[in-house]
């Protein structure tokens, strides 16, 4: 199997779950331009990412699916509860479709304002109301992290903690800051401590928070 990867997005978090996992997946970065070719888009044809290439040919796309199937097949450190069934499993669940249909997809409205809005001033516009609707969905996960003592989302460290860690990189292409949000500053900190995720970030071309590009040095 192979999952397809780009530096910087989503994809990050079924790279988290599979370094986590052990799950005997290739993880494959891309480059931007790699997205628009004939090779990939025979794979995806949206030209996107992740996408989890099986042996058989099949195709998995979203990183919700991909990391409900890892947890599934593989399960291993990081799966929350191995059964939906459980409540922290279904606990996970929910929070994964909150990440991706809420919080992700508010980012949408940051890096391509022109799906929203049909001039300079309205994509401006656009995207202020998407700061202020993240800032209150931030203020809610930052409480969450509060509520179970931290540093993880749930009860114990699951692949929700891997969706949060990328989405909260996202921040800082944003005016916001993460540093306003304490107790998710502390989980993507800790998340840098772990071994899969830092193997996982090497993977996709990326480094730690912590680190601080030379000027004109990519992430």
């Amino acid at each position: 199997m192979k999952l397809y990867t780009l530096p910087g997005t989503c994809a990050l978090a079924p790279n988290i779950a599979i370094a986590w996992s052990g799950a005997p997946i290739e993880v494959i970065c891309l480059d931007r331009k790699q997205l628009k070719e004939k090779a990939y888009l025979a794979i995806n044809p949206r030209g996107q990412v992740p996408a989890l290439v099986f042996d058989d040919g099949d195709v998995l796309t979203e990183a919700t699916a991909i990391l409900d199937y890892i947890g599934a097949a593989h399960g291993g450190e990081g799966h929350a509860a191995y059964t939906r069934d459980k409540k922290l499993g279904r606990k996970e669940a929910e929070t994964l479709s909150y990440l991706s249909s809420e919080v992700h997809a508010t980012f949408k409205c940051h890096f391509a304002p022109n799906l929203f809005a049909n001039s300079p001033k309205t994509e401006k516009q656009t995207r202020h109301k998407a700061y202020w609707r993240l800032d209150s969905q931030f203020e809610k996960l930052d409480a969450q992290i509060a509520e179970t003592d931290g540093p993880w989302l749930l009860e114990r460290k699951s692949y929700a903690d891997a969706y949060l860690y990328i989405i909260g990189r996202w921040v800082e292409k944003t005016p916001m800051a993460l540093e306003d949000y304490p107790n998710l500053l502390a989980h993507q900190l800790e998340m840098e401590k772990d071994a899969g995720v830092l193997l996982a970030l090497e993977r996709q071309g990326m480094t730690p928070r912590g680190y601080v590009p030379m000027e004109g040095e990519e992430e």
